[in-house]
């Protein structure tokens, strides 16, 4: 099996299960989003699919093998992890944090050379920020710095890149932009897995979504099957107005329903 997988996975924090029996299988050239209400383990699950988190029963496989089995170096190569809201407390340039994403390619002490400066200008390129550069990251607002460090992922040239709430606090025009970088990076053969608040951006770019509730796996699909009027108001709790545009299916959240009905 190549690829990134959880098998039976369970994780535990301060003695409650946060996962648990769950089953996943990461494919290259496909973009997955991960959905689910606030709580139901989708940071959790991405922390251990990075090697993060330990589970409790069952493993993380990376080409067949147990993760933790994998040289760390190998590792950082093959996968990329952006978390979500993350902190930069140093004022370094926005082109040498992105440099940093260059470091699993790199000896100890060694200087990049020509083809890590090239992916590292392709990634500033690709999520637009060349102009920040030379600015400190400590300077940049939060819609910013979440575009550089998404650059400091892709300049590492991931095999898998695991993205949570990348798209958190952007504007409509970036958030679109991410998420259509995301789908080329797919497209170009990366396997990517992306948690997602934002159910019409998952809808619209997601060949697959993943939903998770209280921990467990409620369904895997195609996006409008996974989220179907029944899956919303049992999961989310809403309502959602659906149509169609330019050939694609689209979603809208449109109204709550009380937590305590049940479909």
């Amino acid at each position: 099996m190549s690829g990134l997988a959880a098998e039976r996975l369970m994780v535990t924090l301060g003695g409650r299960a946060v996962l648990s029996e769950l089953d996943l299988a990461l494919a290259s050239g496909r973009l997955v989003g991960l959905i689910g209400p606030n709580g139901a383990g989708k940071t959790t699950l991405l922390r251990a699919l990075a090697g993060l988190v330990q589970p409790a029963h069952g493993h993380v496989l990376l080409d067949g093998k147990p993760l933790a089995e994998t040289p760390r170096k190998l590792r950082a190569r093959r996968i990329a992890y952006l978390p979500q809201g993350q902190r930069v407390d140093w004022p370094l340039s926005v082109r040498r944090l992105v440099e940093l994403g260059r470091l699993p390619h790199l000896e100890p002490w060694a200087i990049p050379g020509g083809p890590d400066r090239a992916a590292v200008e392709d990634a500033l390129r690709a999520t637009e920020t060349e102009a920040l550069g030379e600015r400190a990251v400590t300077a940049l607002s939060g819609g910013e710095r979440a575009r550089v460090l998404l650059a400091r992922c892709l300049a590492g040239e991931p095999q898998i890149l695991l993205a949570d709430e990348p798209v958190a606090g952007l504007d409509p025009y970036h958030a679109l932009k991410v998420m259509e970088l995301l789908a080329a990076r797919a497209g170009a053969g990366v396997a990517v897995l992306v948690v997602l608040h934002d159910l019409a951006l998952a809808v619209r770019f997601c060949e697959t979504l993943v939903l998770l509730s209280e921990g467990r796996l409620e369904a895997a699909g195609a996006p409008m099957e996974v989220l179907s009027p029944a899956r919303l108001a049992r999961s989310y709790h809403i309502r959602a107005q659906y149509g169609e545009a330019e050939g694609r299916a689209f979603l809208v959240p449109w109204s709550r329903l009380d937590p305590e009905r049940r479909p």
